[in-house]
């Protein structure tokens, strides 16, 4: 689990459930979904990202990474969304959003994984290219900020990447799109084979994996091909921890 000790020692001293997050993040979504579905009151610390919000010392001097979300319960700092909402299920075990079964558990921790793993390299670099391209250049002023602030060298060099004059090449693209091309036909069989994710009980595995179908069907990925996602997808819609944790806070993407 992302437990770290925060600098900025203000947040020590909170009691109860805080989330700093963004309205279009994936990554928050996930936890807002988690909270909402077992019926959690947490405070709102909402980062508006495209206006640099999360770039100061106070916020990484909460997460070191200047990344949303974080959780912090009780004074206890959690960052990476997929670490946040296993913690938070096994804090708040009711209504259990992990299988019983020990192989449906690696399982769903294995779909935990890619969802993780896929972050930067495919679901980002698809977003920026379609939806934001040209519009996550800096300054220098900007360049300069964050390399003082960012000790995290794979998010330096993503970052210098795609705020550079090039930005994200043809080649990034193409390679993005193999990759989500890849886990998504993962997904499908997946579900061609039981209700959810991992067998017949909606988890964590669902909740990690709906935000980055939302967020790309807001970059008109194409998911034409996979009638069991679609079904799937619309399925979540209908939740309200996907109303509340997710449509809630979207207002325009």
């Amino acid at each position: 689990m992302a437990v770290v000790i925060p600098s900025n020692k203000t947040v020590t001293h909170y009691k109860g459930l805080h989330l700093y997050h963004a309205d279009l993040s994936n990554c928050s979504m996930r936890v807002r979904m988690t909270l909402e579905e077992k019926g959690l009151p947490w405070e709102s610390h909402h980062l508006q990202i495209l206006k640099g919000e999360h770039l100061t010392p106070e916020y990484f001097g909460i997460n070191p990474n200047g990344l949303v979300p974080t959780l912090v319960h009780d004074g206890v700092v959690i960052i990476e969304s997929n670490d946040i909402i296993d913690y938070l299920d096994g804090k708040f075990p009711e209504p259990a959003l992990k299988p019983v079964d020990e192989q449906q558990l690696i399982e769903m921790h294995e779909w935990l994984r890619i969802a993780s793993s896929i972050h930067l390299s495919a679901v980002k670099t698809y977003i920026y290219a379609i939806k934001l391209a040209g519009k996550m250049r800096k300054s220098d002023e900007e360049k300069k900020r964050y390399r003082e602030l960012q000790k995290n060298e794979e998010l330096l060099a993503y970052h210098a990447k795609v705020s550079s004059e090039e930005g994200i090449t043809a080649a990034d693209l193409d390679a993005a799109k193999k990759i989500l091309k890849d886990c998504f036909d993962k997904v499908e069989l997946a579900l061609n084979q039981h209700e959810w994710l991992v067998g017949d009980q909606f988890s964590l595995a669902d909740i990690s994996w709906i935000p980055l179908h939302f967020t790309l069907i807001g970059a008109d990925y194409d998911f034409a091909a996979y009638p069991k996602i679609t079904a799937w997808s619309n399925a979540i819609r209908q939740k309200n921890c996907f109303k509340q944790g997710v449509l809630k806070w979207i207002k325009a993407f």
